[in-house]
């Protein structure tokens, strides 16, 4: 997956908001560090302006960081590989693993299938070794019995918890 580059339109754009976005920041940050009333906050000398912006990036980088970190791991958690993380930042697949060295789960060989019993079924959610997706079956409360499609496998147990729960919430026996 390469990324396009942005236009210089779309930058121009970017730098705008961002800079409408830190201006608050900025503003807040120098007030609490000088004791000054914000509206006075660009009273002061050129560089504890500067300064007091410096320092609102810094939080504004830290925040961008942490995003980036949870996207990673959220497309990790997805199933993409340390190689896709990669190459949608822009950098190697190594150097992805280091950036983001728990974005990416390998399934782990001691996963076991788990039961759970809900709405009067029971489903089973099975773990797949080779890609660390999870599947589920289930027998529900009114007799029927369901499963997740090969292709729809979830990529955590979680999901396929949720997918199973449904379905026998869907199928509880009937009133009677």
């Amino acid at each position: 997956m390469t990324m396009p580059e942005i236009t210089a339109d779309e930058q121009s754009d970017l730098a705008r908001a961002l800079l409408d976005a830190l201006n608050p920041l900025a503003t807040a940050i120098r007030a609490r560090a000088t004791g000054q009333p914000e509206h006075r906050m660009w009273d002061a000398e050129p560089v504890d302006v500067a300064l007091g912006v410096l320092a609102a990036w810094r939080v504004v980088d830290a925040e961008v960081k942490r995003l980036t970190e949870i996207a990673a791991g959220t497309a990790g958690s997805y199933g993409a590989s340390y190689e896709q993380l990669g190459a949608a930042w822009g950098i190697t697949r190594q150097g992805a693993r280091k950036k983001w060295p728990d974005a990416v789960t390998r399934p782990s060989t001691a996963e076991a299938p788990v039961a759970l019993e809900l709405f009067g079924g029971e489903a089973v959610l099975t773990p797949d070794r080779a890609t660390g997706h999870w599947t589920w079956t289930a027998h529900a409360a009114d007799g029927s019995c369901g499963a997740s499609a090969p292709e729809a496998a979830s990529p955590t147990r979680e999901e396929a918890a949720a997918y199973a729960g449904a379905y026998l919430r869907e199928h509880v026996a009937p009133a009677g």
